[in-house]
């Protein structure tokens, strides 16, 4: 189940963002030097702007979006790795999707991680340049919802 996040969901966010952040190899030597990474704040779901996938009352994912100088992004996404391969991550892009349509937004883009591309071009995401980030050069990628 797909539905709206809370407030009450962030200790349950946190740990599937700790979670499913060090499972991926070649992203955990940074993360774990850099703790501070691993720590979801609370806006995105006091905010409204988070959505939570369920399984059997356990949040076991959740995708954020944010606005910033007129882009919308994909903020988060993450599936506890004990969940993965099952749909819940196109889901919850899904949502996104349909609720930023609903608002009227055209495109919603992301900075992907590289080992997510394959993810993201299924999702219906196309390349569109690179971002620079804290642990260098990342594909930036777009979601057309017109």
């Amino acid at each position: 189940m797909i539905r709206l996040g809370t407030s009450a969901d962030l200790p349950a966010a946190r740990s599937v963002y700790r979670r499913a952040s060090l499972s991926n190899e070649g992203d955990r030597p940074s993360l774990l030097a850099h703790p501070e990474y691993l720590i979801l704040g609370p806006a995105g779901l006091a905010e409204g702007r988070t959505h939570v996938a369920e399984q059997d009352g356990t949040v076991v994912g959740f995708a954020t979006w944010a606005e910033a100088d007129g882009t919308i992004d994909l903020e988060d996404l993450f599936v506890d790795p004990d969940y993965r391969r099952r749909g819940l991550a196109a889901a919850l892009v899904a949502r996104t999707a349909e609720v930023l349509r609903a608002r009227g937004v055209e495109r919603l883009e992301v900075t992907a991680n590289p080992h997510a591309m394959g993810f993201y071009r299924a999702a219906g995401f196309t390349d569109s340049g690179v971002a620079e980030t804290e642990f260098g050069t990342a594909p930036r990628m777009v979601l057309r919802l017109s």
